[in-house]
């Protein structure tokens, strides 16, 4: 009677302390944004002192107020041939499409690199050649070749997104346990369901850092392929600003600029816990 008694009891309590709490990781989450966002204050309360106080010229270091309102200037009445927002809009195509080609080859010959030893072998070394040259050194051969306008760039920026997106899909076929594929097979899975459900999902995480790194690289070659050639775009806005020490335009591009990195990042965080979201939880 005693035991038939005690057991729900039991048995509960014991279910309640294996129940895994979501709480702590929640809050540890908002703890990190606050101290982020006090970060950012403290930044911009910096400038705001050092501007008012002007511990550098003017010409040099604007204030907030005096960005925001070029800011304003530059959206409704443009600058360099171009508002605000067409040459984001610029930027924004040459780095989607990019990374549209980045995605669309680098994955599917990462994935074969990493299953193939042949693929890899032929492909390896010519990738680590160009990977490891700077991009704008090979920008000229490239203007060479292709010309001054858009499919140089879309080239360049190719070029640059390519390798990590490629490399990581490789190093994700690579981190898959042996002991899955060993157990997928004695289960009798095909080769077709030994990649879909064993080795593309265990490669995810390795990809989704390659497109962190890949967006990184995109957006550093975007900006300095616009400062050499282009006609339009944030880097282009930005040189022709500061060919006429219009520092306040510099900081309008720049702010922009860090804004599309950070809504990139975000959007690669969102799609992290959609796809992936068991990374960091096993």
């Amino acid at each position: 009677m005693t035991l038939a008694a005690n057991s729900p009891t039991s048995f509960s309590s014991s279910t309640a302390k294996r129940a895994p709490s979501s709480r702590p990781r929640r809050a540890a989450s908002t703890s990190t944004l606050g101290i982020s966002l006090a970060t950012l204050a403290a930044l911009i309360a910096l400038w705001f002192l050092a501007a008012h106080f002007e511990w550098a010229s003017p010409l040099f270091l604007p204030s907030p107020s005096e960005v925001l309102t070029q800011f304003s200037a530059v959206w409704a009445d443009g600058y360099a041939n171009g508002t605000l927002l067409d040459h984001t809009l610029a930027s924004l195509g040459r780095i989607a499409a990019a990374l549209g080609v980045g995605i669309f080859l680098g994955i599917p010959l990462g994935l074969l690199m990493g299953l193939n030893r042949w693929v890899k072998g032929i492909f390896s070394v010519p990738i680590d050649l160009y990977w490891g040259l700077p991009p704008l050194a090979y920008l000229p051969l490239l203007i060479i070749w292709l010309g001054i306008g858009e499919t140089s760039k879309i080239v360049l920026l190719s070029l640059s997104t390519f390798a990590p997106i490629c490399f990581a899909a490789q190093a994700g076929v690579r981190s898959v346990p042996i002991e899955r594929i060993n157990a997928a097979l004695s289960l009798g899975a095909s080769r077709l369901q030994l990649f879909t459900s064993i080795i593309l999902p265990s490669a995810l995480p390795e990809i989704m850092t390659g497109l962190k790194i890949a967006i990184g690289a995109g957006l550093s070659t975007l900006v300095a392929a616009e400062l050499i050639a282009a006609q339009s775009g944030l880097g282009y806005m930005i040189m022709s600003a500061a060919n006429f020490l219009a520092t306040d335009v510099v900081f309008v591009g720049l702010i922009v600029i860090a804004i599309l990195a950070f809504a990139f990042t975000s959007g690669m965080r969102w799609l992290e816990h959609r796809l992936i979201p068991w990374k960091g939880k096993l």
